[in-house]
């Protein structure tokens, strides 16, 4: 199959490099030196603009949110032949998402909306997570392709349900961070070793991505390395907040969460999203760091 991928960002670039390996890839993206840059180290094709990407069987997206995916789908839609799949993996808006499915329907392009989960390390092994929401039909179709950027793939509804997933998912993200700082720095205050207490939640009902994984190897290791930004962290928290708003729920830890996680990256900028730690560090005046 023919693919296009476009936007060559953190994630972007090495998911379209594992496509590049398997399957016949144009790239685009908005700079495009960046492009260039992909075809010499990956043998993609590049389209300067988006008028000259080629027939293709595939749009793979990966934007900064559900409005950008919007404007370009409005260039390229009207372009695409009858049965195209696009397969966006942007986190964006779920009401964003099903807008973009609509316009595509009008030219007879396949949209499904497929967040993904796993980070730039998953991204550059190829076994992301994929949340897929819209035609399952379609998804059949492409799973050929998802299969190179990817180790798991999951449908969970409807147009739009795979942006919530992966809003919902990340909100929990960043409560259990959030929470296991606040908890790991009253540990370390009491005088436990840090290494220690997190061996024990890593083995008991606490454990958590951030206690098993974040804290481990950035936290205490001071290391901080920048890989999600927490502005983006941010915003997937208050898409979090619309899908429990349409669902009815209340949502008040969640809320909670929002309020606290919008606040650091309003501090911190577009420092890394475990670099909230610090705040609680730099709060209560202790380091989460190993005894000396």
């Amino acid at each position: 199959m023919q693919v296009a991928y476009l936007g060559l960002g953190a994630m972007g670039r090495p998911m379209a490099a594992n496509l590049a390996r398997d399957w016949p890839t144009t790239v685009w993206n908005r700079t495009p030196a960046v492009a260039e840059a992909h075809h010499e180290a990956h043998g993609s094709v590049v389209a300067l603009s988006l008028e000259e990407l080629p027939p293709v069987d595939v749009v793979c997206s990966c934007l900064p949110t559900d409005v950008e995916v919007a404007a370009v789908a409005r260039v390229v839609g009207p372009t695409l032949a009858p049965g195209t799949v696009w397969v966006d993996h942007t986190s964006g808006d779920p009401s964003g998402s099903r807008e973009v499915a609509r316009l595509l329907a009008t030219h007879d392009v396949a949209y499904l909306d497929a967040p993904v989960s796993g980070g730039t390390a998953g991204a550059a092994a190829g076994t992301l997570t994929v949340m897929v929401g819209g035609d399952e039909e379609a998804l059949d179709r492409v799973r050929p392709v998802l299969a190179s950027v990817a180790a798991n793939v999951v449908y969970v509804g409807p147009a739009g349900a795979g942006m919530a997933v992966k809003a919902v998912n990340n909100a929990l993200l960043a409560t259990s961070l959030w929470a296991a700082a606040e908890g790991m720095v009253a540990l370390t205050a009491a005088g436990v070793d840090p290494d220690a207490a997190l061996e024990v939640i890593g083995s008991s009902t606490g454990r958590s991505f951030a206690t098993q994984t974040l804290l481990p190897e950035r936290v205490v290791t001071r290391a901080f390395p920048q890989s999600f930004a927490l502005p983006l962290l941010a915003k997937d928290v208050g898409l979090a907040g619309r899908v429990l708003a349409d669902g009815g729920v209340e949502g008040r830890v969640l809320r909670l969460v929002e309020q606290l996680t919008a606040a650091a990256a309003e501090e911190l900028g577009d420092a890394d999203h475990v670099e909230l730690v610090k705040l609680v560090e730099r709060a209560a005046g202790v380091e989460i760091a190993p005894r000396r």
